[in-house]
């Protein structure tokens, strides 16, 4: 029998009062928009000062539109479609989970393009900065889907396995959420910052393309410890929705870093 780590026994309900009750997953949204939105006006105010940084105070709310539509939407599309055209109610039932970071993504990248738009700014410039940010959230998300014991990985045998408790076959698995949390978290995030660090914010897009494939790159690696969505399994036989997704997410953020590299902004 193999040793295995204890699943921690951790209340996904962070705090009840009465009928209300608040869940991690909540306050990982939560506080993952409002410490983006923090660090994003403290990267604003560094040269080359593109965007105002009392812009984030009204773009958090097209951020926070732009990531729960978009991400409820893309789960609906990609994910479970033929369950929600007979249950079209179920879409709005937010709270028992079903969200789709690749949905989210374009419902953020939206908000960006619409908002830039009518505040007279360059899209690519903010989606750099918003770029920068939003490990922050994908950080706390996967952190809040192993707590949830959600997303888990594929059968292993290695000694940080875990039998996650809504497993119906009870066996080891990876705690992939944590692999996820390491890579899209805190890899990406050092990894932006670097970036920001060595001048690439004076190349409008070329951050928010390392953005876009390095995530694209760091889900289809994790994908290979995740186990697939039991009503998807796997495509074509041996990849996963969130690889095909995310394809297309490396090839837009290296085509973002050349046209930011060929398109250097000068110093106001």
């Amino acid at each position: 029998m193999l040793l295995v780590l204890p699943f921690p026994d951790i209340d996904p309900i962070a705090v009840a009062l009465g009928p209300i009750a608040i869940r991690w997953y909540s306050l990982a949204y939560i506080v993952g928009l409002v410490a983006g939105w923090r660090y994003c006006r403290r990267l604003a105010a560094r040269p080359p000062k593109a965007i105002d940084p009392d812009a984030f105070d009204d773009f958090l709310l097209w951020a926070t539109l732009g990531v729960v539509l978009g991400g409820r939407l893309g789960y609906v599309l990609f994910y479970k479609p033929a369950f929600f055209i007979d249950n079209p109610l179920e879409v709005f039932v937010l709270w028992r989970g079903g969200m789709s970071f690749h949905g989210g993504a374009a419902g953020v990248i939206l908000a960006i393009i619409l908002f830039a738009r009518k505040r007279g700014v360059s899209w690519l410039s903010l989606g750099d900065l918003v770029g920068c940010a939003v490990p922050i959230g994908l950080f706390l998300g996967r952190l809040a889907n192993f707590v949830n014991g959600e997303l888990y990985g594929r059968a292993a045998d290695v000694p940080w396995a875990m039998v996650f408790p809504f497993d119906p076959e009870q066996v080891p698995r990876h705690p992939s959420q944590l692999y996820e949390a390491a890579l899209e978290g805190i890899v990406l995030f050092l990894l932006l910052y670097l970036l920001a660090r060595r001048g690439w914010l004076e190349r409008p897009g070329a951050i928010g393309g390392a953005f876009l494939a390095g995530y694209g790159l760091a889900r289809i690696v994790v994908e290979f410890f995740r186990e697939p969505d039991a009503h998807l399994g796997f495509l074509l036989g041996f990849t996963t929705m969130g690889q095909v997704l995310s394809l297309p997410l490396v090839i837009a953020g290296a085509i973002l870093i050349a046209w930011g590299w060929r398109a250097k902004q000068a110093r106001p």
